[in-house]
């Protein structure tokens, strides 16, 4: 499986410019304590989503539980579990 994109050498990613109003993920343990996790930002929520199908397995095997969306400082949906049901 591919590596999680490192945004910091992405140069499809600016973050700053993204993360004032992009959507970007949190992610949080099986406990609902807040994860570490990739600081990826993105210009639209279908993007965000298209970035979270192609490697939730990763993030799940990293420790990753669950994920919410948030468009800036406002949650879009969340929290999602990353387990498949």
């Amino acid at each position: 499986m591919a590596a999680v994109p490192d945004p910091t050498t992405d140069p499809t990613t600016d973050l700053e410019a993204v993360a004032a109003t992009g959507h970007q993920w949190r992610y949080a343990d099986e406990a609902g304590v807040a994860a570490d996790g990739p600081a990826v930002a993105f210009d639209s929520q279908e993007t965000a989503e298209a970035w979270l199908s192609a490697h939730f397995e990763e993030l799940s095997e990293q420790g990753i539980s669950a994920v919410s969306l948030f468009d800036g400082d406002e949650i879009v949906y969340g929290p999602m579990p990353l387990a498949p049901e």
